[in-house]
């Protein structure tokens, strides 16, 4: 049995987001191709994922130079300990499913923050005297996201961050295997919005059944 975390970050539901039915598509499939598997359905707009702010760095400090997790102050102890408890969590899974749009070339900043929050030393990855090496060697994540626009060619591939950076992000945590499923071009060809959502749809089906 594995641990899949479907990670969503998109304000809107699957009625309204590309992003979101095609990973409404993928994730019901899973579920029916594997229905022993535990899926912990994580909405990043609907969870409390504390910002690395000056809270955060002083409750981090204190407990670097040995003070107990009981000296931090209330505001330290509620964030460090929720950025705990999210890393913990994003550890104890096998498979990540990321959700997203492209917004600004980007992802939403509740993305930015939950990574922020699952990168940690000595847990997703480590430094060594050659450099920082992942520790998350066993798992494997996909990344559905929705461009209205063209991105996986052409003059604006090279603007697109969102997926690049997830993709970074995996390798340095030392995931082996990180898929991309994409449905571009809605925005910009609107009288073909609804076939571009329907191919994605069936290629999220497909996908699931050997993910």
């Amino acid at each position: 049995m594995a641990r899949v975390l479907y990670i969503t970050a998109h304000p809107h539901d699957d009625t309204q987001s590309y992003s979101m039915a095609v990973g409404k598509a993928f994730i019901t499939k899973y579920k029916e191709v594997n229905p022993s598997d535990e899926i912990v359905e994580i909405d990043l707009y609907k969870e409390n994922i504390p910002q690395i702010d000056v809270d955060v760095f002083n409750g981090w400090g204190k407990l670097q130079t040995g003070k107990g997790f009981d000296e931090l102050s209330s505001e330290e102890k509620a964030k460090v300990g929720r950025l705990t408890e999210l890393c913990e969590q994003f550890i104890n899974g096998d498979k990540y499913i990321f959700v997203t749009p492209l917004w600004n070339f980007s992802f939403p900043p509740v993305m930015k923050a939950y990574i922020d929050a699952v990168s940690v030393a000595g847990k997703t990855f480590k430094y060594t005297e050659t450099g920082p090496v992942g520790l998350l060697t066993e798992k494997k994540a996909l990344h559905i996201q929705a461009r209205g626009g063209i991105y996986s060619e052409g003059p604006a591939a090279a603007m697109e961050m969102g997926h690049r950076y997830l993709n970074i992000l995996m390798q340095f945590y030392g995931v082996p295997s990180f898929e991309g499923l994409f449905v571009e071009g809605h925005a910009a060809m609107p009288d073909k919005a609804q076939e571009i959502k329907e191919n994605a749809i069936a290629r999220a089906k497909d996908l699931a059944q050997t993910f």
